[in-house]
């Protein structure tokens, strides 16, 4: 995922924080800001610490990126979000994180 796809200033993470709506399912809590105008959604990924070493944290995001990745023609453009990974991701494969994804964010009404 190209760059200009990540939220990454912390002012912008703490609106979205702050303004938009949360939803979450068992693995992801996901927290929606809709911007209008935007040519393309954008995405903050948080993994904690509860989710283990560094190695498995960055594991867990390269799952998650590459998700988003396969789901970005669905999602619609007029969003930034922010997806909080539950430490039970940790031991998902792939194709989990994919199907865990495309439910919250079927949950939060933001696919096409």
């Amino acid at each position: 995922m190209r760059k200009s796809y990540r939220v990454k200033k912390e002012k912008e993470f703490q609106k979205v924080f702050e303004t938009g709506k949360s939803t979450a399912n068992r693995n992801f809590i996901i927290y929606i800001l809709p911007k209008t105008g935007q040519s393309h959604f954008r995405v903050g990924i948080s993994v904690g610490k509860k989710v283990g070493n560094a190695v498995k944290r960055n594991e867990v995001k390269r799952k998650i990126r590459s998700s988003l990745y396969h789901l970005k023609d669905q999602i619609q453009a007029e969003y930034d979000f922010i997806l909080i990974a539950r430490p039970s991701v940790a031991h998902l494969s792939s194709q989990e994180v994919e199907a865990n994804l495309r439910h919250v964010l079927n949950l939060a009404k933001i696919l096409k």
